[in-house]
């Protein structure tokens, strides 16, 4: 597994399933030691880990809520135990919730908000106490945050309106340590949270220049891009992949 990351170690929250599992074997695939999150995928977080064990990769699946700030340090601290320090942090955990604006509860707001934007922070905070010059953190954010062409996801865009924002100025106070900091904006990819069959998906591809969900690879080859030294110019960036969405 010799590539650009060889010798590094990636963390990526939500790494068992969809966008996370492939980030997770792609960064694998480039080289990297790989730790994982995941909540309530157990099986499927460990199948992840064993696709790149037999591949010749290293991987460690760690339980954590990205709603529990203690779960979240935990498994930066589990990934520094096992791997020794943290180069590539991807904020990939997330929820989706549609829901008409007037049946919101502050409950889910609260939920929404702990584990969209307050898990990312986190995890930001707590990895950079071990991320040198040359570190990478993704965060994997929505279009959404940008163009909602759908009602009922008010709390949805508010949080991923939240991680750019956290995105752009958490660049500035890094970037004289030599570290990026960048957000991806996917549109509709198909996954278990979005998948690409019903009237919803059917919905989302009309308003698709391309006319197609995105596939969770297309999104990992875009992380593996901005780890790479050629990105290292590319900081406090929101990035749309996204097919055209609602252009």
């Amino acid at each position: 597994m010799a590539g650009h990351l060889e010798g590094k170690v990636a963390l990526v929250t939500g790494g068992s399933r969809g966008i996370g599992a492939a980030i997770a074997e792609r960064l694998a695939a480039d080289g990297a030691s790989v730790a994982l999150t995941y909540a309530g995928s157990k099986d499927a977080a460990h199948d992840v880990v064993r696709r790149i064990e037999a591949a010749g990769g290293r991987a460690l699946a760690v339980h954590a809520d990205a709603g529990d700030a203690d779960q979240v340090r935990a498994s930066v601290a589990a990934t520094v135990a096992r791997f020794g320090r943290v180069d590539v942090l991807v904020n990939n955990a997330g929820m989706l919730l549609v829901k008409p604006f007037a049946e919101l509860t502050l409950d889910e707001f609260d939920r929404m908000v702990a584990v969209n934007v307050r898990g990312v922070f986190v995890a930001a905070q707590e990895a950079l106490r071990h991320m040198g010059e040359g570190g990478r953190i993704v965060n994997i954010g929505s279009i959404n945050s940008e163009r909602v062409p759908f009602p009922g996801a008010v709390l949805y865009v508010l949080t991923k309106a939240a991680l750019a924002g956290l995105t752009a100025s958490l660049a500035r106070d890094v970037g004289p340590r030599g570290i990026t900091v960048n957000a991806l904006l996917p549109g509709p990819v198909d996954t278990d949270m979005n998948p690409s069959v019903g009237a919803f998906a059917d919905e989302l591809r009309r308003a698709s220049a391309l006319g197609r969900y995105g596939s969770a690879a297309e999104i990992a080859g875009f992380v593996s891009y901005l780890t790479r030294p050629e990105a290292g110019y590319v900081t406090g960036a929101c990035l749309a992949i996204d097919g055209g969405f609602g252009v």
